[in-house]
């Protein structure tokens, strides 16, 4: 699997008028998950008690994704009397893989779950998931109907997910913090040169204590792939071999990128994530000017009381552009394909959220942009005030092949916490994490050939 290069002008080329291809009627693309948008059906004489086949769906706990799938499941129980969908959203992003190892295995939990793109290659190793039966979901449909970031989802010549949308970065930022510093509140920096400028600018301290923040890093967020994806291409690094079975990301190159990201603790003293419950809360409540995230984000920002905020493409350097594309997709598990009835039923629950108004319901609720390509035809995503950047950055946006997504963001992180908190020489600790990346990638590749 290599890197994937999305357009959108190249995706507008591509739309066709049908998910994929028996997929049940289609989900009603409502502007937001509310019940009164929800559509009114037909009446349907209820199925007998016996003959109601329930299935479980997991997600891990992130509100605006709970909203939107409730949504769906709404619409789909409506369509479908026969199906009752179990939605299990309680659980937190930080205990969510180990759920379902505790699960998977025993034949218990899920029948359709939701997972990371970069957790297909370990999920599949893990035999958590089963293929998606090709007479349901053929190939050539997959490959003709989604954005070819689902690729992603194919291993060992096999698709095992498929997703409602996909995503991209970008920069957020306060326009009344901007206007308070006298900074343009339109205008937000367009390269790493005045990104740091900019960052020292809206920092204020009292008493040598950070009352706002200019920029913090969160590498447990979108820093790790910021710096892998984005940084060093435009510092001058390929990240990945052509195959991606070598790591380039800790080379000297890309170490100046590492180098400046670690600066914004260390030497700027600009911010930190373990400030104001993390760099994701400090922007929700108004104490941080400068953060990048992913388009999933809108949805949650959008409640937040009297935050001024605009989103903007990333910062450039030397006119490069490069940004990250991810998504979370959704597979049937052992458990979803052990009993033909409830197979059934997950297939037609899968086709269903994956369908075209299912991704234009989602980008309306979620600020993702949708995986399906009539879906993403929609003129009015790049001309958005706040979707239009991620939606631009579709056109140089790479989705990494991870082993171990989990693993290779905590050595990121571990790194970073080494120069920060130990004072470790950057190079020397990100190139330990890199080396324990890359022995990731030979053990896989190992078992992979």
């Amino acid at each position: 699997m290599k890197f994937r290069k999305i357009g959108l002008m190249a995706l507008a080329s591509l739309f066709v008028a049908s998910a994929c291809g028996g997929a049940p009627a289609a989900p009603t693309a409502a502007p937001a998950a509310k019940a009164t948008d929800a559509p009114k059906p037909a009446a349907t004489a209820a199925p007998a008690a016996g003959d109601v086949v329930t299935i479980e769906y997991w997600q891990y706990n992130f509100q605006a994704r709970i909203d939107a799938m409730n949504e769906l499941i709404k619409q789909f129980e409506a369509q479908n009397p026969g199906i009752k969908v179990v939605h299990n959203s309680e659980i937190p992003y930080d205990n969510f893989l180990d759920k379902i190892a505790a699960s998977a295995p025993a034949g218990v939990g899920p029948d359709v779950a939701t997972m990371f793109n970069g957790w297909v290659p370990s999920w599949v190793n893990a035999g958590y998931l089963v293929p998606l039966p090709e007479k349901d979901f053929p190939p050539a449909d997959i490959e003709k109907n989604f954005t070819s970031m689902v690729q992603g989802t194919k291993f060992q010549g096999k698709y095992w997910a498929l997703p409602t949308a996909v995503r991209s970065l970008a920069l957020f930022w306060n326009k009344d913090m901007f206007k308070a510093a006298g900074l343009d509140p339109e205008k937000p920096p367009a390269t790493l040169d005045e990104f740091v400028d900019y960052a020292k600018k809206l920092t204020k301290t009292e008493g040598g204590k950070i009352t706002q923040e200019g920029f913090a890093v969160e590498m447990n967020g979108q820093a790790h792939q910021w710096f892998r994806e984005i940084l060093t291409r435009q510092f001058g690094q390929i990240p990945f071999s052509a195959d991606n079975k070598t790591l380039n990301y800790g080379s000297a190159t890309a170490c100046n990128a590492w180098k400046w990201l670690t600066k914004f603790e260390t030497d700027y003293k600009t911010g930190s994530n373990d400030l104001f419950d993390g760099a994701t809360t400090a922007f929700t409540n108004g104490k941080l000017a400068l953060h990048i995230d992913g388009s999933f984000r809108l949805g949650a920002l959008a409640k937040a009381k009297d935050l001024n905020f605009g989103v903007a493409t990333l910062p450039t350097k030397d006119g490069i552009n490069a940004n990250f594309g991810s998504f979370w997709t959704h597979g049937i598990t052992k458990k979803g394909a052990a009993d033909p009835r409830r197979l059934e039923a997950a297939v037609k629950f899968l086709k269903f959220i994956t369908s075209p108004a299912a991704g234009t319901l989602w980008v309306k609720t979620t600020g993702e942009l949708p995986a399906q390509l009539t879906a993403a035809a929609d003129p009015t995503l790049q001309s958005d005030p706040k979707l239009g950047a991620f939606a631009k950055a579709m056109g140089y946006s790479y989705a990494t092949f991870f082993v171990d997504e989990t693993k290779q963001r905590k050595n990121l992180i571990d790194a970073f916490d080494a120069v920060r908190l130990q004072n470790a020489e950057p190079c020397a600790a990100l190139a330990d994490a890199v080396k324990k990346d890359q022995a990731l990638y030979d053990e896989f590749w190992a078992k992979n050939k």
